[in-house]
């Protein structure tokens, strides 16, 4: 782990509200949440905090996180991966609370002292389905605990939504906490008014914030939900920055966007910014003109439109197993160049997980796809009835790209 003296950090009151400052300057968090190998990605754009799910994981230690942050002259807003209630843990076993108390101590030990470290997240989204208020006394623990061992950063905990029975029930039970953070996807729009409805006046981060949840949006007959495409999701990004994020300085202290990188979560595109290959898409774009001020030189392609059969996600596509019916992306080069498609079949994802839960990437599905001029293919169905999703991933040079999929039923024709 690289030496040196930590570098203080503390959240201050101004004559407009709050500010964060690190070594006695006011420090604005250009963020993101991703894993230690997309650091290099994410400061050539311009972002210079990410923030982590636990002190440790993808075969990388804190210590090497930290380490090559500190390369690129990032930050980390090391997260603390306490229990949750929805996996079993217990708030009232008081044995269990003490070993992870204890866990968290010697985790703090560890990394307290690294000039990269910039706050404590104490535990992701713990208040997630959960029945125990118990749950808050303990994050008071780790955060007092904490006060006594690092004088040096604030402590906070990432909770899922808003509301004010929530700031109530955090703020009566874990009131040694620096100040909270919150984590809204659609939910952000509304931020604004529930702040004012609420009379929530404190500094607070946002340390989740960009695509519409998979929960938040329409679905078909059959329950799949309908993802926005790529350019779809920056007109997002773009809006939920300007008039919820940057509209709030004095009270938003700093904001993680989710995510820097790629994971399956429903689809394997629905959160990412880059595709699995490491391809940038259109909200890499949206965040890196946030973090700039200025475009990037090359941008991703434009989607606008995807069919498949002449439908829409929206009309509940259904197809004939076997038969053959054509699709269409229609999408643009801005800069004007040629785009090449790559087109593949999934089954219908089957997860019922919460949270962010790791889930099982859905299986391709091998079916016959011959591709046409501009955007255009025929495939044909699979043999097999059932729930399945046509993807396309749509590129240009310079590791650029953007997707789109619909949802489709398989049946078989009727005799």
């Amino acid at each position: 782990m690289t030496a040196g003296n930590p570098v203080p950090v503390e959240v201050v009151r101004v004559a407009d509200g709050y500010q964060l400052l690190r070594d006695g300057r006011p420090y604005q968090i250009k963020g993101a949440g991703m894993h230690a190998n997309e650091i290099a990605v994410f400061a050539a754009h311009g972002g210079n905090s990410l923030r982590t799910w636990s002190t440790g994981d993808d075969h990388v230690t804190g210590g090497q996180l930290l380490d090559e942050a500190a390369k690129y002259g990032v930050t980390v807003a090391l997260c603390l991966p306490l229990a949750h209630e929805r996996h079993g843990f217990d708030y009232d076993d008081e044995e269990a609370v003490a070993e992870q108390l204890e866990f968290a101590r010697q985790e703090v030990l560890k990394y307290k002292d690294h000039p990269a470290l910039l706050m404590w997240i104490i535990g992701n989204e713990l208040n997630h389905s959960y029945t125990n208020p118990r749950v808050f006394d303990a994050i008071n623990d780790v955060s007092m605990m904490i006060h006594a061992v690092d004088g040096s950063h604030p402590t906070t905990a990432a909770l899922t939504g808003f509301s004010a029975e929530l700031v109530s029930t955090v703020e009566a039970r874990a009131p040694d906490l620096d100040f909270l953070s919150f984590q809204l996807y659609a939910a952000i729009d509304q931020l604004p008014r529930n702040i004012k409805e609420t009379g929530y006046s404190k500094p607070f981060m946002i340390t989740e914030w960009g695509a519409t949840g998979h929960w938040e949006v329409s679905k078909t007959a059959w329950g799949a939900p309908i993802e926005m495409n790529s350019s779809e999701k920056a007109q997002r990004f773009m809006e939920r920055y300007e008039k919820v994020i940057a509209a709030n300085p004095g009270q938003i202290i700093g904001s993680y966007v989710f995510l820097l990188g790629q994971k399956q979560e429903r689809t394997p595109t629905w959160y990412g910014m880059l595709l699995e290959d490491g391809s940038k898409t259109e909200s890499m774009d949206v965040m890196h003109y946030v973090w700039n001020g200025e475009w990037p030189e090359n941008r991703a392609p434009q989607v606008n439109d995807m069919r498949l059969d002449a439908k829409k996600a929206e009309q509940n596509v259904v197809l004939h197993a076997g038969k053959q019916y054509g699709a269409h992306v229609d999408a643009v080069d801005t800069e004007g160049g040629d785009l090449t498609y790559r087109w593949l079949v999934m089954r219908e994802s089957e997860a019922m997980q919460q949270g962010g839960d790791a889930e099982v990437v859905p299986e391709i599905v091998p079916v016959p796809i011959e591709v046409l001029d501009g955007g255009h293919i025929r495939l044909v169905a699979p043999a097999i009835p059932g729930a399945y999703r046509l993807f396309t991933h749509i590129y240009e040079d310079n590791g650029l790209a953007g997707h789109a999929n619909i949802p489709f039923m398989v049946e078989y024709a009727q005799q």
